[in-house]
């Protein structure tokens, strides 16, 4: 292209009718994006900004209401505290992908290669942080289904001790030794709470095989009736002792079984206690204890 016909190329291009064209148009553009798109995007922040308001406000009250004193020990302050949090955390993000989205389709961006290039980020994500994942989504069951709670004394993943700490991520227990030890969420498969409602205190007494068995079953309800009375001991126990009659029958002795429930945490100064008394009150009414390790030897007639 010579030199005047390039001129003139250009002027045609930037002649003020093609200038007053393309900024007609650009008006025209700008006018039917102010009358259909911006009040739908305006609406659609308007309906973010209110959700995002009502889930803090709901969040709060969750946090104010965790803190009152007089709520009954079986609601969990900390965990309420972190269900909050991770809720609004999650709930946020929620509100801000969709609104971004409905946004960005209304500003003419084509969402079909940006959808698959999120899916693919987030694939290669998950399988990255798979067992990370795996950790919050089960620890948030966890803390939802109320399984266990702090000072609880529980069994998991192989290991028992008090729950000392615990998040959606991690439990930390220490055991009867001292040692932590600290559970990820994803390990925790079977929860054996010890700690919940009420505890079953079974304590074996055993006698001579020759002592009445009707007079040893007195002897220990007496025990038991005596110890549920005792006030130090009334607020421990959920229900009265029971003894339940013969257990075992083993060479030369005899065990009865004897059971309570007591609450969590009194099981060990209810079992010796139930102990000491149906010892005192045996030698108190000369009943010779079981030996399991003494030989009987009988003969049913004269030897030969």
């Amino acid at each position: 292209m010579t030199a005047p016909a390039f001129l003139t190329a250009l002027w045609t291009v930037a002649s003020p009718r093609h200038i007053l064209d393309v900024i007609n148009a650009w008006g025209d553009d700008a006018f039917d994006f102010l009358r259909h798109q911006a009040p739908r995007i305006l609406a659609v922040l308007l309906v973010a900004f209110v959700l995002s308001r009502l889930l803090k406000v709901v969040s709060r009250r969750v946090s104010l209401l965790s803190n009152r004193q007089d709520l009954p020990s079986s609601v969990r302050a900390q965990q309420i505290r972190t269900l909050s949090s991770v809720t609004y955390s999650v709930g946020i993000f929620v509100i801000v992908f969709i609104a971004a989205m409905q946004i960005l389709a209304l500003l003419g961006v084509n969402m079909g290669p940006l959808l698959a290039s999120a899916g693919v980020a987030g694939l290669a994500i998950g399988f990255g942080a798979q067992t990370l994942v795996k950790d919050f989504i089960n620890g948030f069951f966890i803390l939802a289904e109320n399984q266990y709670d702090i000072g609880d004394t529980i069994r998991i993943a192989g290991v028992q001790g008090v729950v000392e700490n615990m998040t959606l991520r991690r439990t930390v227990l220490r055991d009867a030794d001292g040692t932590v030890h600290t559970v990820p969420s994803s390990e925790i498969k079977i929860v054996s709470n010890l700690s919940r409602d009420w505890i079953v205190v079974n304590v074996a007494v055993s006698v001579a095989y020759t002592v009445d068995s009707d007079r040893v079953m007195e002897i220990l309800k007496q025990a038991s009736h005596d110890l549920a009375q005792d006030p130090a001991f009334t607020t421990m126990l959920v229900a009265a002792p029971e003894v339940l009659g013969i257990d075992r029958v083993s060479g030369g002795a005899v065990d009865y079984l004897i059971t309570v429930r007591v609450s969590p945490g009194s099981q060990f100064a209810v079992k010796r206690e139930l102990r000491r008394r149906t010892k005192a009150a045996l030698e108190a009414n000369n009943i010779e204890p079981g030996d399991p390790n003494r030989l009987v030897m009988t003969s049913s007639g004269p030897a030969k």
